[in-house]
């Protein structure tokens, strides 16, 4: 995509200034929490091929990689303005620490079988995949703009097609880890059954005394074992800062889970 062409945009930090992002400015989907407490989910010292399904500008896997010193990741995004943000973003001075363990992947997620194949998701490949997929219903966020719909619009059977294309890439005992919102619970839960077990779900609360308004679920592939609800992770204290804990998460200093 040519200078011309390509959208007003912005060049954003993330991690203290560790790694920044190219991202639209307007009329397309843009990272933030989300995508920092679903890279916090990587184990202390990862040190393998990480998959991020659905990618965006990459804020995710390069937030996994920024506090992971050796693993490698692969940003896989269908829509070709996002696929082309993650390419500047791997240019960008400012990520040269990293540009060499990241690739872009312009692939549909959804595809299965010799599809999936030829757009270069290969089998058996990946030791963490992470996804962030749209969890909003059609008429909860309308929008005419068609690269912020695809980014934030969930469509039927998504959460099974996202899983089974995990299940296919994941290693024997590779982890996957999703962030979503809570009344999606029972379907992904229903996509891991006979793929990945040993579930844990850490529920997001934007206050100590408010409901949740996300869930962060970890499982592994092959595993069999009881599913697990951990401790709530709280985002804010009673005015609008971070609470600490999710502050060093956001911020790429702490892993989401206890054990790693």
């Amino acid at each position: 995509m040519s200078d011309a062409k390509f959208p007003a945009h912005t060049q954003d930090a993330f991690h203290r200034g560790k790694f920044h992002l190219i991202q639209p400015a307007a009329k397309a989907h843009r990272a933030g929490v989300d995508a920092m407490l679903l890279a916090a989910a990587a184990p202390d010292g990862f040190d393998g091929h990480v998959a991020d399904l659905g990618a965006g500008a990459g804020a995710a896997g390069l937030a996994v990689l920024s506090r992971c010193a050796r693993a490698q990741a692969v940003l896989v995004e269908r829509d070709a303005l996002m696929a082309e943000c993650a390419r500047r973003t791997l240019r960008l001075a400012e990520n040269a620490a990293l540009r060499d363990r990241a690739a872009v992947l312009e692939a549909d997620v959804m595809a299965s079988g010799r599809t999936r194949l030829e757009q270069g998701l290969e089998d058996n490949r990946f030791g963490l995949v992470i996804m962030n997929p749209p969890f909003n219903h059609g008429h909860d966020r309308a929008t005419p703009h068609e690269t912020k719909r695809l980014a934030h619009v969930m469509v039927e059977g998504m959460f099974e097609a996202w899983i089974r294309t995990a299940a296919a890439i994941s290693i024997a005992d590779g982890l996957i880890a999703v962030i979503a919102r809570p009344d999606s619970l029972a379907e992904i839960l229903a996509a891991f059954d006979r793929r990945f077990g040993c579930a844990e779900i850490l529920p997001v609360h934007p206050r100590a005394d408010a409901a949740a308004i996300r869930v962060i679920i970890r499982a592994r592939k092959g595993a069999r074992g009881a599913l697990k609800l951990l401790p709530p992770l709280t985002l804010h204290n009673e005015g609008r800062a971070f609470t600490a804990r999710a502050d060093r998460l956001i911020n790429g200093e702490e892993a989401l889970f206890a054990n790693g």
